[in-house]
């Protein structure tokens, strides 16, 4: 989830020297840092879910699975990104330490605040990634996953998943049922029902 900029631009380079000083994250866009906030439960739950199956699936496969504490470069002048689940099974990010540059596999849990951002501008900033196939919106309000999945350098396919249905991602050859990635979450729930 994204906060509110701090306004004072920086260049790439100030921005990593800068952030690895920090005690949050920050994403960077056009040389302006925004501060990272922290996202609810279902939020957590979702995207810890489908880390954890994504992890056991590729164990021994030579991919790196990633959990919300990763950035990924779009290019060497921006934007940085901290998407909640990414994997990467390219040769050049396996002794990476502070960044990702070729993942295969970006994944975005959806609030309210982000989803707008989430499906236009960052996707945008995302299909720039060469070794980018499939990206995946996942709602924390209700049972629905977008996946786009690239068919070709500029064309991107979008199917829809609801209650009942498998997630397909052929990046990983990955398929599981959308009650996994949704274990534990209470769909439907008003903050002041649940205390």
């Amino acid at each position: 989830m994204i906060a509110e900029p701090q306004f004072n631009t920086m260049t790439p380079q100030q921005y990593l020297d800068w952030e690895a000083t920090q005690d949050i994250k920050y994403a960077f866009v056009d040389g302006v840092v925004f501060a990272m906030t922290g996202g609810t439960i279902p939020h957590n739950l979702i995207a810890g879910n489908l880390f954890a199956l994504l992890k056991a699936h590729l164990r021994g496969e030579g991919c790196r699975v990633f959990f919300a504490d990763v950035k990924v470069e779009i290019s060497e002048n921006g934007p940085y990104h901290y998407p909640d689940v990414m994997v990467s099974c390219d040769s050049r990010d396996q002794n990476a330490i502070k960044l990702i540059r070729y993942p295969c596999l970006i994944v975005e849990v959806l609030s309210p605040s982000t989803a707008a951002f989430d499906r236009s501008d960052k996707f945008s900033h995302y299909r720039r990634l060469s070794t980018l196939q499939e990206y995946v919106l996942i709602d924390a309000e209700q049972m629905s996953v977008d996946r786009y999945r690239r068919l070709a350098n500029r064309h991107w396919d979008l199917q829809t998943y609801i209650a009942g249905e498998s997630l397909d991602l052929a990046s990983v050859s990955w398929q599981e049922s959308l009650d996994l990635l949704y274990e534990d979450v209470q769909l439907g729930v008003e903050e002041s029902d649940s205390v």
